[in-house]
């Protein structure tokens, strides 16, 4: 088959390379367009614009969703994986087998923009993926290809992006051999279906009056972005990583020795492991606290 791929992270990079190898003819690649990045704001190209030039591929970088509609009239199929665009449903019907996505959760659950962040947060035990057609809905199309993976409690969303990226290369393969056979997806059924909103800076505030393990999920979800933050000493502390223990200790307080750091929730303690300072660079959480010279009177708020 003739494919584009319509994608812009760096999770797409592993099935772009699959296809590369597969008997398929990767046509072109669909991606967004350059943005300001890094502390310079200069502007850089995505991603997957950054490996389709390398490759000596066809790119093109649309405005918006609906202006790909005479990109995609010489190809087979579309395979969508964090565009970032919705597409509208007219063009949706062009390629002679539509497009088809792979999205990191096991739909119907978790349907949007933040699958692997909410599933970590909702202390999930299960995650994987899913390759379904496109429709005019939010991840409702039917599907192809799902492949599920237990979820540790350990993992947070970067690293689990990375491991669904791997593993969803087998699902893409498998669904245009169903798609070459002339299979037809299943309908995604609405039993058990959940919406993933997009996550805010905001909502990564820490209340240490929730117990520990909603902590360490929420901490989880939002490493590496936007990031879980709290106040110390009225200045953001990003905390990129916990570890439960069974210490007791008031909400908010902290506790340091020059080898750990622990800060009360309405439960038990949690250790802190890994913390970025307002304006510095990420560090050991014991190296910031002997740094800070923390008191008993200092809390987290």
């Amino acid at each position: 088959m003739r494919i584009a791929v319509a994608a812009t992270p760096d999770v797409a990079i592993p099935t772009l390379n699959a296809l590369l190898a597969s008997e398929h003819e990767l046509v072109s690649v669909i991606t967004r367009a350059d943005a300001p990045a890094g502390r310079g704001r200069e502007l850089q190209a995505s991603p997957v614009a950054q490996w389709a030039q390398a490759h000596h591929l066809l790119t093109h970088k649309p405005a918006s969703g609906s202006l790909i509609e005479e990109l995609v009239k010489d190809v087979d199929l579309v395979i969508t994986i964090g565009y970032g665009f919705i597409i509208p449903e007219s063009i949706l019907q062009i390629p002679r087998h539509g497009f088809i996505n792979l999205h990191f959760s096991l739909l119907p659950r978790w349907r949007g923009a933040a699958p692997v962040q909410r599933a970590i947060e909702s202390g999930d035990i299960a995650t994987g993926v899913t390759v379904f057609k496109l429709d005019k809905g939010m991840d409702t199309g039917p599907i192809y290809v799902t492949e599920e993976i237990p979820l540790s409690s350990d993992v947070n969303s970067g690293e689990l992006l990375l491991t669904l990226a791997q593993l969803g290369v087998g699902p893409v393969l498998q669904s245009l051999n169903l798609i070459a056979r002339g299979s037809e997806p299943k309908v995604q059924s609405e039993v058990g279906a959940t919406r993933a909103e997009k996550l805010s800076k905001e909502e990564g505030h820490i209340d240490w009056n929730c117990d520990a393990i909603a902590i360490q999920r929420k901490v989880n979800a939002f490493n590496p972005n936007p990031g879980a933050w709290s106040q110390f000493r009225s200045q953001n502390l990003k905390i990129n990583k916990v570890r439960m223990t069974d210490h007791p200790l008031a909400p908010g307080a902290i506790e340091a020795n020059k080898k750990s750091v622990f800060v009360g929730t309405s439960t038990t303690a949690v250790e802190l492991i890994e913390v970025t300072p307002s304006g510095k660079s990420t560090l050991a959480a014991s190296a910031w606290a002997n740094g800070a010279r923390i008191t008993s009177a200092d809390v987290l708020n």
